[in-house]
């Protein structure tokens, strides 16, 4: 049997709340100063928390921030090319005091998990839109939502209340612990890992036909979070990828 595949940085990342720590933070929850997080930060929220983004443990502080900008690694050296943080604005900064427990609600108002507020820190939004993707041009997505966020950056440890089902696929929402033994229970050694934000096409099918000559399995990780508004939809996405496991790929692959 094949050992877990280690995590980028060799440790798997899991700050899930115990039953004891969730009740705690929902008796806290009323005395708590909060915030609403769009849905673009819920899906960093949860990537962190389930390890997706490991090694981290919450939003970059500003030494792992101005590394990665600078950089594209971590402050330990470990290769990262977009910063993982949490915007607001200042005004909303200045009334956040630092060693405190923020709680971090959904855009709704639901209470889905907190901030350990370890620093406040500014930064400049041109530069990171330079360094980062390389245009300063708003006409970029990633550009633009850098424009239109909040002026300061919150970092600090997160920890996340439980993990909900997708509303829509629950039976393809695989964590990274989950892949890992999946790989694991197959016997698969060597995985290309493919991701699509749109159905695969003939050049997708070529490079993963490809794939498969050298590598063990093959895993399709599609995105289907918040994506571009002219994107097929996430149902139509879905069912192209189903259509292909069911009459295209080797199933034991």
């Amino acid at each position: 049997m094949s050992a877990l595949i280690p995590a980028h940085g060799g440790v798997l990342v899991n700050r899930l709340c115990s039953p004891d720590q969730r009740q705690h933070f929902l008796d806290e929850a009323d005395s708590l100063p909060s915030l609403h997080l769009s849905d673009r930060e819920i899906s960093d929220l949860e990537m962190i928390a389930i390890g997706g983004f490991s090694p981290l443990t919450g939003f970059m502080g500003s030494q792992d921030y101005r590394q990665v900008v600078e950089t594209m690694h971590l402050s330990n050296g470990l290769p990262w090319s977009i910063p993982i943080t949490l915007s607001v604005s200042e005004a909303v900064a200045d009334g956040l005091k630092l060693d405190t427990i923020i709680r971090l609600n959904n855009a709704q108002g639901q209470f889905w998990g907190v901030l350990e507020l370890a620093e406040k820190f500014t930064y400049d939004r041109e530069l990171e839109a330079e360094k980062v993707y390389r245009t300063k041009d708003s006409a970029h997505p990633g550009v633009q939502v850098l424009y239109d966020q909040g002026g300061v950056y919150l970092a600090g440890n997160i920890w996340l209340l439980e993990r909900h089902p997708h509303p829509l696929f629950p039976a393809y929402q695989i964590d990274p612990i989950e892949s890992r033994q999946q790989f694991q229970a197959k016997g698969w050694q060597t995985i290309v890992g493919f991701q699509t934000r749109n159905p695969i096409h003939r050049a997708h099918e070529y490079i993963q036909k490809c794939a498969l000559e050298i590598v063990d399995g093959l895993f399709l990780h599609p995105l289907v979070g918040a994506t571009k508004s002219d994107d097929i939809p996430a149902e139509v996405r879905m069912r192209c990828y189903e259509i292909m496991l069911e009459h295209y790929y080797p199933p034991d692959r």
